[in-house]
């Protein structure tokens, strides 16, 4: 059984994974690709963005990257398409569409 999970990725055999895919480590999920799960897309209407950042805080997988006080696109590796930040947003500047 492999003893270093953090190198444990979406490409790992089944046979390295631990049982009931347990982490025994912290700060893992940065390895894992779970935007794949997606079913709803949100889209960034940029020209409509006010720069509030409301959607930030919000989203549960920290998908919504903030440079210079500014949010930038998905992280789509990571988002799951919940679309919280879709609600949250006072000027409609994310729109869910259906798919991936």
């Amino acid at each position: 059984m492999r003893t270093d999970v953090n190198k444990i990725n979406e490409t790992t055999p089944h046979q390295e994974l631990t049982e009931g895919l347990m982490m025994f480590a912290a700060a893992t999920s940065k390895g894992f690709k779970t935007g794949e799960w997606r079913t709803n897309t949100p889209v960034f209407l940029e020209e409509k963005c006010k720069q509030c950042l409301l959607c930030a805080p919000v989203c549960p997988d920290c998908s919504i990257p903030v440079k210079d006080s500014k949010r930038a696109d998905f992280d789509f590796d990571h988002c799951k398409g919940c679309g919280i930040c879709a609600k949250v947003c006072p000027f409609g500047a994310i729109e869910m569409k259906e798919g991936r």
